[in-house]
């Protein structure tokens, strides 16, 4: 999103054009934005055989993984249906990896017979993916390094406390298994959390794995997850992942070289490819002051964008419809009928009932966490590609909030 002409555009589309064209609430998503961001994340790790596999759960939108897909990304799929979504997209089956964390184990049997890269993150089901496949079909282990970094406290998964992953320190019990049921391990997996700044957080990583490493001859990949830090407003401190590129390749490279042959170094980006691409566009309700606070009441919420109240997350905030307006401090709520506050205390250019104010960052885990909260109706995707604002999945209607119901006779 920039200003050219006094106007804000995406590819040359004028965005107060697609909120009239589309109507409000409405998704908008950059394709150049996000096929750039896969693009930097090979390139920074050209050196190594590098595979890209997109988190499906941060935009899960049939024509986002069709479009990752034709750029040559797999797929990091957490359900079986996010699975069949990578299917219908075009990813084949050997391009997904299967991370669930508490699902049923039928999950893990049919991907099996899908022909899924499996990745197992407790003992318990280790064993029964032993004792029932036993060396015909491998499987990946995640591990938790017992490492606490990242961003908000809910999002970060490798620490003691969390409940992905198996300890490092139940190796033994892990190696146990493997050797009673002949379990194929192909892949090891950390990944720690979102939000990662520090390039050594990723090498601590990668000395944890190097030393568990040696004890599966049979690898194939090992999987860092992510957690690449992006930009939310001016001064943020991001993942420098040019640094991490060159420092980490390097360590992989040279254990590779005391493995004794070439493996595949595996990522699961999400937030790093789709965040920056994506606005949510909201139209203006009401301004209201009172003696403390001057409110921005927005068409959307919580139900739409919940990150800011569920992880106290930062999303920057602007007035496209008057981009040379005096700025004034206002506080951006939601129609939602609890505490809904979209962006505290924040400068805008003056705003006025019926302007349209941007959401940035939106791309990741937007509309994906989207609900129907308060029975409101979740918003239409657009996606801006080759110069074009093209409908991506249409705005609820009414009749959605009744389909699937079963209304009986009282």
């Amino acid at each position: 999103m920039e200003l050219k002409d006094g106007h804000y555009v995406i590819q040359g589309v004028n965005i107060s054009a697609i909120a009239e064209q589309f109507g409000t609430p409405v998704y908008v998503y950059d394709a150049g934005k996000i096929v750039h961001q896969l693009k930097t994340l090979r390139t920074v790790f050209s050196n190594s055989d590098v595979k890209i596999k997109y988190a499906i759960k941060a935009l899960s939108n049939l024509s986002i993984l069709k479009l990752l897909q034709n750029h040559g990304a797999g797929a990091d799929a957490v359900s079986i249906q996010e699975v069949h979504l990578a299917l219908k997209a075009g990813f084949v089956p050997a391009d997904i990896m299967f991370s669930p964390n508490c699902a049923d184990f039928s999950e893990i049997e049919e991907a099996v017979k899908l022909g899924l890269t499996i990745n197992i993150d407790n003992l318990s089901y280790l064993k029964k993916f032993g004792s029932q496949y036993r060396s015909s079909y491998p499987c990946s282990i995640r591990l938790n390094p017992h490492i606490l970094a990242g961003g908000n406290y809910k999002i970060s998964t490798g620490h003691s406390e969390s409940k992905f992953g198996i300890s490092v320190y139940q190796l033994p019990q892990i190696m146990e298994l493997v050797n009673q049921y002949n379990i194929r391990v192909n892949g090891l997996h950390i990944h720690t959390g979102s939000d990662i700044t520090e390039t050594d957080v990723f090498l601590k990583m990668a000395d944890i794995f190097f030393s568990v490493a040696r004890d599966f001859p049979d690898l194939k990949f090992i999987d860092f997850g992510s957690g690449f830090k992006v930009a939310y407003k001016e001064g943020d401190t991001v993942t420098n992942v040019f640094d991490l590129g060159i420092k980490l390749t390097e360590a992989f490279n040279a254990f590779c070289t005391q493995y004794g042959r070439k493996l595949e170094l595996w990522f699961e980006p999400g937030k790093f490819i789709v965040s920056e691409a994506g606005v949510l566009l909201a139209k203006v309700t009401v301004v209201k002051s009172t003696p403390s606070t001057t409110f921005v009441g927005v068409n959307t919420g919580l139900n739409h964008l919940l990150r800011p109240m569920m992880y106290d997350a930062y999303h920057h905030i602007v007035n496209i419809s008057n981009p040379a307006g005096e700025q004034k401090q206002y506080t951006v709520v939601g129609y939602i009928c609890e505490t809904d506050t979209l962006g505290a205390d924040r400068k805008l250019n003056e705003v006025r009932e019926g302007d349209i104010l941007a959401i940035k960052n939106a791309g990741a885990y937007g509309f994906s966490m989207a609900s129907n909260y308060n029975s409101r109706l979740r918003p239409a995707e657009v996606l801006v590609i080759n110069n074009e604002a093209k409908l991506i999945r249409k705005a609820e209607v009414f009749d959605d909030l009744l389909d699937g119901q079963v209304e009986i006779s009282l």
